[in-house]
């Protein structure tokens, strides 16, 4: 009888396989949130700063300057920092399937602890 839901073959890899899918969709996804509102904060930001243009006031001038520096910076940062921590999950994952081929065992142990000290936790508050 052929198993169709590992189409690959290796039955021990595939949920391996899903939870590392699993964990990329969920930081992409919280990846996305962060990065939508940090760029609707910039947005209202130049907006504010664009409203403010006509004022010929010094310490406005200073005061504007300044935040126009620090949404240049910030907008790099938005990009620089997505990529990197795109980079870090995806090393993350590599590493805890790494560990977890090799040591299938240790891992299996690890996981039903933290399980039970999740469980033990949830029971404590109600």
């Amino acid at each position: 009888m052929e198993n169709t839901m590992y189409p690959t073959g290796d039955k021990a890899g595939a949920p391996l396989t899903q939870l590392k899918s699993d964990f990329g969709n969920g930081a992409r996804h919280v990846k996305d949130a962060a990065t939508g509102e940090i760029k609707n904060l910039i947005a209202d930001v130049e907006d504010l700063v664009a409203r403010v243009a006509d004022v010929k006031d010094p310490d406005l001038i200073r005061v504007r300057n300044k935040v126009t520096a620090a949404l240049v910076s910030a907008r790099d940062s938005v990009v620089n920092g997505t990529e990197a921590m795109r980079q870090q999950a995806r090393q993350v994952a590599g590493t805890a399937d790494d560990y977890v081929r090799a040591s299938p065992w240790q891992a299996l142990g690890v996981a039903a602890l933290v399980g039970a000290a999740f469980g033990y936790l949830a029971g404590r508050r109600q």
